[in-house]
């Protein structure tokens, strides 16, 4: 391979006329985007083979449009690619760029509306616009080179990234607006306490469910986005003043344990029960749960259990008679999907969240905020896929013409902007009536809306999935190169269907709400 280019070589300048006399297979130079790069040592370790090189017009030319028709911008920047550069062409500047981390993307449809230069919104204020900046710029610096190892070997999150995300109190702003964050300094003082509403939680989960990787979204907390509030809300102040600090300095973990092998979506089918002790000082739980969302690596889990006076919530510490085993899944194992087991497990009486028997109440308080949060990512990540496309079909050449100029593909095209456009414009909707409710309003009129937004949403989703795949082609199904983000979403874009609720069962949950709602004199 060529040595890396010295401060003088790298900025060289070489005519069309100069590079195009290095066209033999011992002097082979190439262009892209009006850079020349010396490939003469390079081809033979070339992945794709020495062949892609020995074209007529490849050796000496400018190879720009062969190489984006084959690589995404981003194998320039890696260091062994980058120092076979060895000069520019005179006169020319380089068209192609990368986004810069942290800045918006200027293709159209890439950004929300409330993002894209010129359009207004009624909801966003500047502390939102400033969180915005500043969570991007976290997330594409700190969480996102982290997300793509780890989605690779499996591993969880680093703790290094948990203990960045609990610096800035990331993780208590992801549990929403509430008493949790008195006192606490946000984003570096960025914003108060206080001022905190909905939109800013949505913010932060929009951006940082950018990264391309499924499994280390959920493994990035996503167990004490959904396990933590039942804590926060129903937990004795002794449980709640040792187990809250825990979780939101990113210390430990927690995961919401509900959902079993026999029972799913039907909460009240489920097995795992929990007896009193003759002094009725605690809690023998027996049972199994599983697909708990990292469970693998928490030290405390929010337990539904049958009792003798109705389904009950519990909080269990990990100790003996827990055991959790991985859960082979089609996304990474970073989000420590865990089978669980408890076996004569002793818990304190004192750990019963809310009253016992009153456990249906604790959690449907807290299904509505885990599938709204599941509506924000999953509107957002369509827009990553919307990008992609628009990005490959103009630069992708079929038949002699950019693949945008087909009808065919525009119209898949204008299919993925509508529903991406449509689910965002729905769930700021819902998210203005949660800013103006009480917390019980939530609970009696949001729950139908947000199970037929959370329905809606995934299925946009999953049919955004299959045009793009339908887009990218070969490239869409391999886990590797230009369509490697499309292959992963479609791969993992089914499990928003079926978390937090499977979309059919939350479709019915809001008609039966709107069919209780029917005046009893309301006629064609």
């Amino acid at each position: 391979m060529a040595a890396a280019p010295t401060a003088s070589t790298s900025s060289r300048e070489f005519t069309r006329e100069e590079v195009a006399k290095h066209n033999k297979v011992d002097d082979l130079w190439i262009i892209v985007d009006s850079k020349v790069y010396d490939v003469t040592r390079f081809k033979d370790l070339h992945p794709g083979g020495i062949s892609v090189f020995l074209e007529d017009d490849i050796m000496g030319q400018d190879a720009t449009e062969a190489f984006y028709g084959l690589h995404r911008h981003e194998v320039l920047l890696r260091p062994q690619y980058a120092r076979l550069q060895i000069g520019t062409l005179v006169g020319e500047k380089s068209v192609v760029t990368a986004r810069a981390p942290g800045a918006l993307s200027d293709v159209p449809y890439a950004e929300p509306t409330w993002l894209s230069k010129g359009y207004y919104s009624p909801y966003y204020k500047e502390s939102h616009r400033d969180l915005q900046k500043a969570i991007r710029q976290f997330t594409d610096d700190v969480i996102y080179p982290d997300a793509q190892a780890r989605e690779e070997d499996g591993k969880r999150p680093s703790q290094s990234v948990f203990d960045a995300c609990a610096e800035l109190n990331i993780l208590a702003m992801r549990m929403g607006p509430g008493k949790h964050l008195k006192g606490l300094k946000l984003m570096n003082g960025l914003i108060q306490p206080e001022e905190f509403n909905y939109f800013h939680e949505l913010v932060l989960h929009q951006e940082m469910c950018r990264i391309n990787a499924r499994g280390y979204s959920d493994g990035l907390g996503s167990g004490s986005v959904i396990g933590l509030p039942p804590v926060l809300n129903f937990g004795a102040p002794a449980i709640r003043n040792k187990i809250v600090p825990e979780v939101l300095s990113g210390k430990k973990f927690i995961a919401l344990a509900i959902s079993e092998a026999f029972a799913g979506s039907d909460v009240q089918g489920l097995r795992t029960h929990a007896k009193k002790t003759e002094d009725g000082k605690h809690w023998i739980i027996n049972g199994t749960k599983k697909w708990i969302t990292n469970g693998t690596f928490s030290h405390y889990f929010t337990v539904g259990c049958k009792t003798d006076n109705g389904f009950t919530v519990i909080l269990v510490e990990r100790g003996e008679g827990v055991e959790t085993k991985n859960i082979k899944t089609a996304y990474s194992s970073t989000a420590g999907t865990a089978y669980i087991t408890f076996e004569n497990v002793k818990v304190p009486v004192e750990n019963t969240l809310g009253k016992e028997g009153m456990g249906v109440y604790v959690m449907l308080s807290n299904f509505n905020h885990e599938r709204w949060v599941m509506c924000c990512a999953g509107a957002r990540t369509q827009r990553v896929i919307v990008e992609e496309c628009l990005k490959w079909t103009t630069q992708r050449k079929a038949f002699g013409k950019p693949l945008n100029s087909q009808a065919v593909i525009r119209a898949k095209l204008a299919e993925m902007i509508a529903r991406a456009e449509a689910s965002q414009a729905w769930l700021e909707n819902i998210t203005y009536q949660m800013c103006n409710m009480s917390y019980k309003d939530q609970a009696e009129k949001l729950a139908g809306p947000i199970g037929l937004l959370k329905m809606y949403i995934t299925r946009n989703a999953q049919a955004t999935a299959q045009d793009a795949v339908q887009i990218f082609g070969g490239r869409g199904i391999t886990k590797t190169g230009m369509g490697r983000f499309i292959e992963h979403y479609h791969r993992t874009v089914p499990y928003d269907a079926i978390l937090g609720g499977a979309e059919d069962v939350l479709g019915d949950l809001g008609v039966r709400q709107a069919i209780r709602g029917m005046p009893k004199n309301a006629r064609l």
